[in-house]
């Protein structure tokens, strides 16, 4: 695994292509986000977003989230209402995923049963310039341990995924909570999990 520290803020782009180039061609890396660190590939590459199943030791997983740039890039990905794009402006980037129903685009991997997927814009400058520079939404599965608890400290998960990842890029310790997920494919918003995203605007 390659291994580079960078500054959350005004991260060194020479890193970032480095991710960049490791996931054209098909590698699976962690990143940090403004919430925990992810296992991310690039969506439309199959056999990666294979590997990314096997790390997470099931090869059933539904890798129902995915990193998009920015809002204007969400309607290639997603069927947006009024409503749902109103609220997305309002609180991304930010601590939040969003269950959306999946466009025609998007892998059928990537779907639910309820043929739907899950966009995070997450306000981190790291996660966000590898999704620009790369041009395609990446994969945001949360790095755990075997027995799904959250990894925090970036020199464990060094430690723990070194044979499977081909290149992290760390920005610290990272203690928060997981994303808030808020499904937006509905006419009413449904809160299915409560984490560092603020729900009192849906309450």
């Amino acid at each position: 695994m390659e291994y580079y520290e960078l500054h959350p803020v005004n991260p060194e782009l020479r890193y970032i292509n480095k991710a960049i180039k490791v996931l054209r061609e098909g590698g699976v890396i962690i990143y940090p986000t403004d919430t925990v660190y992810g296992i991310g590939c690039d969506i439309f590459n199959k056999q990666a977003l294979d590997r990314v199943k096997e790390i997470k030791s099931n090869p059933d997983i539904k890798l129902l989230s995915f990193i998009c740039p920015d809002l204007k890039n969400i309607a290639k990905y997603a069927k947006v209402s009024d409503y749902a794009y109103k609220t997305m402006k309002r609180l991304l980037p930010g601590p939040y995923t969003f269950i959306l129903p999946a466009a025609r685009q998007v892998p059928k991997k990537l779907w639910s049963k309820r043929k739907t997927v899950g966009i995070r814009i997450p306000d981190h400058n790291v996660a966000l310039k590898i999704v620009e520079g790369l041009g395609n939404p990446i994969v945001s599965t949360s790095v755990t341990t075997r027995k799904g608890e959250l990894l925090f400290d970036p020199l464990e998960i060094k430690s723990v995924f070194s044979f499977q990842i081909d290149l992290m890029l760390a920005s610290g310790n990272l203690s928060g909570k997981p994303s808030t997920v808020i499904d937006l494919s509905q006419e009413e918003p449904v809160i299915v999990r409560e984490g560092a995203g603020d729900i009192s605007v849906f309450v």
